[in-house]
């Protein structure tokens, strides 16, 4: 079961108020560039200013008899307000002006608190990335041990990747950061497209282009597509840490709580849940992203097979990623790291790690790759069967400075040079100083 957490200002975007209280704001914005054209008479403006309101369990009422969610708060609200100053209320405008340009303010605010979420999650990063950087690990292909790293660098990894998904969220703000007031079939035939500039401006929006009696799917669909690769990037990490914690690895794990349980059979477990349930909740998003990829295709100028979907699938997602971040945050932040088992890895496989930099080292001096491949390979192949015998006191350099074609052409000291971790992990400062970690 999901933990229960609402992270108030995400809620309180998508909430039913927050939602009508848009509406209305874009209905008198409406009425106010109106006024300034001297359509609306100054006193029924100041009359609808003063009095314009809604209730939502009245709208619920409404909406109940009419099954038409604005027509039942613009009748709310016109109740409020009064004859003759109500006759404006909606003046010019269709349903979707402000349901759309409502939803395009809710997907900028809901933005915003997710760029804030991933700079926190950056930060956390930042600090575990510094203070591991010189810790030595063995790096894997496939599962298999390949070449050292740090920790530390596999965790700038991980802050460079998120910066890639603010960078992708602030483009997204920017394209969604559209309004309409263009009417049933977007021409603005009845309310001037200076009057859309004018309400669009006053909500911090910019008019979309062009629309139908909708703004464009394809750009909500894009909204989602980001969210789901954020949640994609807490997937990856979330998967790494999982691989990590395998009692056979054990080179970090997740918090365990002091009166925590593990397992309802063996009082043993310490299990990854935390990194197990983000796992799962990315499918989630990468399946709302899905269903607003089917959203683009509408009938003609509109129809509301996107609605009902819409109204899930854009609160559920960003209530969600909100929560991920979170989550991943206080995951990393608490994360514990076992230096010592990276370094028990790393020496696991007696360093057949070193194969690439001995191959190299022997092209360097004159021999053919073929020929050095050869060498390498079948010293490293009988390393292999050493350890899987239980053989642990074999080591590959050793073999290696034993076969007199190796070194006879490099030197036994320039051997341990290369095949050193000073010389794998000596880039390291430059790595961190290309992704701003200097």
């Amino acid at each position: 079961m999901i933990p229960r957490y609402r992270r108030p200002e995400m809620e309180a975007v998508w909430s039913e108020d927050a939602r009508m209280g848009l509406w209305l704001d874009i209905e008198l914005h409406t009425a106010r560039a109106l006024a300034g054209q001297g359509v609306i008479p100054r006193e029924d403006l100041q009359r609808m200013e003063e009095n314009a309101a809604f209730r939502i369990d009245e709208c619920r009422e409404l909406e109940g008899k009419l099954h038409h969610d604005v027509v039942a708060f613009t009748t709310n609200v016109a109740d409020h307000i009064g004859p003759p100053a109500n006759r404006w209320l909606h003046f010019g405008l269709t349903s979707s002006d402000v349901l759309d340009t409502a939803f395009a303010v809710q997907m900028v605010r809901a933005v915003d608190r997710i760029l804030e979420g991933i700079d926190r999650l950056r930060g956390l990063v930042a600090e575990k990335a510094r203070k591991y950087r010189a810790v030595p690990m063995i790096g894997r292909s496939h599962g298999i041990h390949a070449e050292p790293l740090s920790f530390g660098l596999k965790l700038a990894l991980l802050f460079d990747e998120f910066g890639r998904a603010g960078e992708r969220m602030r483009v997204v703000r920017g394209r969604v950061a559209v309004g309409k007031i263009s009417g049933a079939v977007g021409t603005g035939a009845h309310l001037s497209l200076e009057i859309e500039k004018q309400v669009c401006k006053a909500l911090g929006l910019v008019p979309a282009p062009l629309a139908t009696q909708v703004i464009q799917r394809d750009i909500h669909a894009d909204c989602l597509s980001a969210v789901a690769l954020v949640g994609c990037s807490i997937d990856r990490w979330a998967t790494e840490f999982r691989h990590l914690q395998r009692t056979e690895v054990l080179e970090v794990e997740e918090e365990f709580a002091p009166g925590q349980k593990g397992s309802s059979a063996m009082p043993h477990k310490r299990n990854p849940i935390t990194a197990e349930r983000l796992c799962g909740l990315a499918r989630v998003l990468r399946g709302n992203a899905q269903v607003a990829f089917e959203n683009v295709a509408l009938w003609h100028e509109r129809d509301i097979s996107h609605s009902s979907a819409e109204r899930v699938i854009f609160p559920d997602s960003f209530l969600l990623l909100d929560y991920m971040l979170d989550s991943f945050g206080r995951l990393v932040d608490r994360l514990r790291v076992n230096e010592r088992n990276m370094r028990e890895n790393l020496d696991a496989s007696a360093g057949l790690w070193q194969s690439q930099s001995v191959l190299l080292e022997l092209v360097r001096r004159g021999m053919t790759r073929e020929d050095a491949y050869g060498i390498v390979q079948r010293h490293a192949m009988s390393i292999w069967e050493d350890i899987r015998a239980g053989r642990r006191d074999a080591r590959f350099l050793d073999r290696l400075l034993t076969d007199s074609r190796v070194t006879d052409l490099v030197d036994p000291s320039r051997l341990k040079e290369v095949c050193g971790l000073s010389f794998h992990l000596r880039n390291v400062d430059e790595l961190f100083r290309r992704v701003g970690l200097g």
